[in-house]
């Protein structure tokens, strides 16, 4: 019986990648004792992570998906997110603004009549904030072909200079134990920006949730805003504020 129970527990993290513990108690009638002793289980044969008031599918993600698959994956979420992201930024702010599809929609969405200072890794990012009211400053490194992003040890030197008001970063991944991100070199620069800024606000969509990438940037309390949309985990949102951080749920 037990064993049943754990097998549909873990289909249905399968299809739906995040359960909690009211729902499986309603669902097989079980006790709370009994649930967390079924997730402690399916933790140690490694197919789940607990999280607070539940569990999430556990996926470690060692390759980064396609710059052009990524850009059309999600695209609501992602716009409803860049506009709460922008609304952030102030005039004569000094911004970092980090790789990736949801950042440049943040940069695309930056209102005229805001004057900043902008850094940035990504030379997409940077082409359209040339086209905005603000002054834009690429970090220099070594290009990464498709992505068109800009990293390794010579950008960490030179963003080290600067001080910066608000980083904007995008998560690969956002578990309990922080974000995470592919490429160690970028994860660096990520980790540079987040040092230096007064404010780190992260972009999450709701699958970046329970995603833990190869490398990680930071730990959940280097953040002060996270910003994500209406489909992200509700117990994994009730945990970020705990944890004392402004979460900022983007209606489409």
């Amino acid at each position: 019986m037990n064993q049943k129970r754990r097998e549909q527990i873990e289909e249905m993290l399968q299809k739906q990648k995040t359960v909690t513990n009211a729902e499986l108690m309603e669902r097989f009638d079980i006790s709370i004792e009994t649930v967390r002793r079924d997730l402690a289980y399916l933790e140690q044969k490694g197919v789940i992570e607990r999280v607070y008031g539940g569990a999430v599918r556990k996926e470690v993600v060692r390759e980064e998906p396609l710059y052009v698959s990524r850009e059309e994956k999600n695209n609501a979420e992602k716009q409803a997110i860049a506009g709460a992201a922008e609304a952030l930024i102030e005039d004569r702010d000094i911004v970092f603004f980090d790789l990736g599809t949801t950042v440049q929609m943040v940069a695309g969405k930056l209102a005229e009549n805001k004057k900043i200072h902008a850094f940035t890794n990504a030379i997409r990012t940077a082409v359209t904030l040339s086209e905005k009211n603000c002054e834009v400053i690429l970090t220099g490194g070594k290009v990464r072909r498709g992505e068109l992003s800009l990293s390794g040890s010579l950008a960490e030197a030179n963003l080290a200079h600067f001080n910066i008001d608000k980083a904007i970063i995008g998560a690969a991944g956002v578990t309990e134990d922080g974000i995470s991100d592919f490429i160690a070199d970028e994860a660096g620069l990520r980790a540079r920006a987040i040092a230096n800024a007064g404010k780190v606000v992260v972009l999450a969509d709701f699958e970046k949730f329970g995603v833990r990438a190869m490398c990680k940037v930071c730990s959940l309390d280097a953040i002060d805003v996270l910003i994500t949309d209406e489909k992200a985990p509700k117990d994994m949102v009730k945990m970020l504020k705990k944890k004392g951080i402004q979460v900022i749920v983007a209606k489409i």
